[in-house]
């Protein structure tokens, strides 16, 4: 009898080794633009770098999976992750009820608002539907950012770029009037070389939520309750125990989650 219950107990032992070896071997594929700095960035050596990422990888250490970074040019990144070409989308991709039609989101994990820069030398002084009048804006592509603008700015030429730097290259080099983007990514972009030719002019007000959504979250196929289940906790995980304070601080000056909802 004893024999049996030493053998019973050791090979619940084993069985639950091979569990914790096999949670920490589950690898979950995280879909990242690549061009959103400081939020994700790709570097000139191929890596993936930024805010998004490190929260990712946070997430991931806290569910105790392995991340699996994937970089994916944004006008594609809700195809692919219905293709499974990754398992979730942590790429700075505002909530909104449109998206909410294609892919399911976890809470947010960051809310920041949107904002308008111009060159330095502008003599634009306001950031109204009448100030802008008559100038081309340059955006970012299907983002919460050009749906604004283009409803918004309707006695304005809203131009549509790819990604971030290249709206930017085009106001620098004065083929743009001015830009709309989150606050962060033009704020900091200002403090650079790069942005040493432009100012911030200040942020459209009201931002709504039927276009601005929610705050940043992680996208995911639609259905996927388990994987959202376990984000949200591990989001809430982070934001108690420190860690996202800790790589909040890393990238800004402020706490970029916004108001606790």
């Amino acid at each position: 009898m004893r024999i049996a219950m030493r053998i019973a107990l050791a090979t619940s032992a084993i069985m639950l080794a091979l569990g914790a070896a096999q949670a920490q071997d589950k690898v979950i594929k995280i879909g990242t633009e690549g061009a959103y700095p400081p939020f994700n960035n790709l570097t000139s050596d191929g890596k993936l770098v930024g805010f998004d990422i490190d929260i990712a990888q946070a997430l991931c250490d806290e569910m105790k999976v392995k991340c699996e970074f994937v970089a994916q040019d944004w006008d594609g990144i809700i195809p692919a992750l219905q293709a499974k070409k990754f398992d979730a989308i942590v790429a700075s991709m505002s909530i909104t009820e449109e998206r909410k039609q294609k892919v399911d989101f976890t809470n947010k994990y960051y809310n920041t608002p949107s904002a308008i820069a111009v060159p330095k030398d502008s003599a634009l002084k306001g950031v109204t539907k009448e100030d802008l009048a008559g100038k081309t804006i340059g955006t970012q592509s299907s983002t919460t950012h050009f749906n604004y603008a283009s409803k918004t700015f309707t006695d304005s030429t809203v131009k549509a770029y790819p990604t971030a730097q290249e709206y930017q290259l085009d106001l620098a080099n004065g083929r743009l009037d001015a830009v709309e983007d989150d606050i962060v990514v033009l704020s900091q972009w200002l403090e650079t070389q790069d942005g040493a030719c432009c100012k911030l002019l200040g942020q459209p007000s009201p931002q709504p939520v039927e276009i601005f959504g929610e705050g940043a979250g992680i996208a995911i196929r639609k259905g996927d309750t388990e994987l959202k289940d376990k984000l949200n906790a591990a989001i809430k995980a982070i934001r108690a125990n420190g860690k996202y304070k800790e790589i909040n601080e890393k990238y800004f000056k402020f706490d970029v989650y916004g108001a606790d909802s």
